[in-house]
């Protein structure tokens, strides 16, 4: 594992809108890496790209140094001054070796991630091998590596409580409401086309809800989220939301408003005669929604203060399965170790069969050719057999016996 090292960008060492401009594009991802894999002859590569980090996990023999960062740098991005290429030289995380592996555990296990316990980096982790593997950039050694991450990975999400107990305000928002009960074929009078509300409508869309009523202050941007979802949903401006005539269940509302949206005047003139209990979801600060409605209508609010209380609660219940997870990925790391180096062991091998199948043609074509030439034909079977069987056993049993002596070593 010496050459195996990992180059960080996080929310620990840059703010989140730094870590920005080491994203790549998917259109030139591939002419980008593979330039750079050439460019500082590495024999490996993978690049991991989320909304909070961007690492490089790679097999290098080189000695990483500040003037090796220089030019990795440099090359990831030929476009960078001087200044960037430094302060990224500088403010980069590098892992090598056993902390390595460590690091890639955690940070699939979302031990590492800005929000502990989330799922998906699990998934960023298995694509972003996948990728890279389908460019012709990763090799034996990533291979194993994320292979056995996965596992570990799941291992710790199947072994603990981490991943239990939503911290996403808008996936808590999601249950508070599924708890109620509400019918798929309940209508959705949604205010707001920003990233809350695409994440909420992909929660309802997934779960069979289909009717929406959109007021944005944009037409087009309220249309844009609908295709991108892939929803059917009328489609309003908010200056027209006082005069929505159709009846209604469900409210979500997250718009960057500083004042209320559903004034009483206007929620009054929505709601008319209907006397039915509505629900209603306000992910915006400060509320789009009066509270003091509550007081004159049949009204269940959520607001986002309730649910960022219940988020912070769950947040700290999935911080104290911290130390069994990492006891876990000890463990794991520690098994990973044996594995890693048998494989090694195995790569080390990988020549001796065609060696031996080498050694054995020389045999019959050169060194006893003439010797050979006068054995009868059940002879040259025999001697077939017997050379045969001979080949096998010089090929298992050294390796037999050195994977014996290795596992029997003490893992260091």
């Amino acid at each position: 594992m010496d050459s195996l090292h990992i180059l960080a960008f996080t929310h620990t060492n840059l703010e989140l809108d730094q870590i920005g401009r080491f994203h790549l594009d998917d259109n030139v991802l591939k002419d980008r890496l593979t330039f750079l894999k050439d460019i500082m002859d590495l024999d490996e590569l993978m690049y991991l790209s989320t909304c909070n980090r961007v690492e490089f996990i790679f097999v290098s023999h080189a000695s990483i140094d500040g003037s090796f960062l220089k030019r990795f740098f440099r090359a990831f991005n030929p476009n960078w001054d001087a200044d960037l290429v430094d302060s990224s030289s500088e403010n980069v995380d590098h892992f090598h070796s056993t902390e390595a592996v460590k690091h890639l555990f955690n940070v699939a296990s979302s031990l590492d991630s800005l929000v502990i316990g989330e799922r998906e980096i699990i998934t960023q982790v298995r694509k972003a091998y996948e990728q890279c593997n389908n460019f012709g950039l990763t090799g034996d050694v990533i291979r194993l590596l994320a292979q056995y991450t996965v596992q570990v990975a799941k291992k710790v999400y199947t072994e603990s409580d981490i991943s239990k107990n939503p911290v996403s305000v808008v996936s808590l928002a999601y249950h508070q409401l599924r708890d109620k009960n509400i019918k798929k074929s309940s209508n959705f009078l949604i205010v707001g086309a920003g990233k809350s509300i695409s994440s909420m409508l992909k929660f309802l869309s997934k779960h069979g809800y289909s009717n929406y009523s959109i007021y944005n202050r944009s037409k087009s941007n309220a249309q844009k989220l609908i295709q991108e979802i892939g929803l059917k949903a009328e489609i309003f401006g908010l200056d027209q939301l006082e005069n929505h005539a159709k009846p209604f269940d469900v409210i979500i509302t997250c718009t960057g408003s500083s004042k209320s949206i559903f004034t009483k005047r206007i929620y009054s003139k929505i709601i008319g005669d209907d006397k039915r209990k509505k629900f209603v979801i306000d992910l915006a600060l400060p509320s789009d929604f009066d509270e003091s409605l509550k007081q004159e209508h049949n009204l269940s609010i959520i607001a986002i203060k309730d649910l960022k209380k219940i988020a912070n609660e769950n947040l700290s219940k999935r911080s104290k399965e911290l130390t069994k997870c990492r006891e876990i990925v000890d463990n794991q790391l520690t098994n990973f170790k044996a594995i890693e180096k048998e494989r090694k062991l195995e790569r080390a091998m990988s020549e001796v069969p065609s060696t031996i199948k080498s050694i054995t043609s020389k045999a019959y074509s050169e060194v006893f050719a003439k010797d050979l030439e006068s054995l009868d034909e059940e002879s040259r079977v025999v001697l077939d057999k017997f050379v045969h069987y001979l080949e096998k056993k010089y090929i298992s049993v050294p390796m037999k016996m050195a994977k014996e002596i290795l596992l029997k070593q003490k893992i260091k």
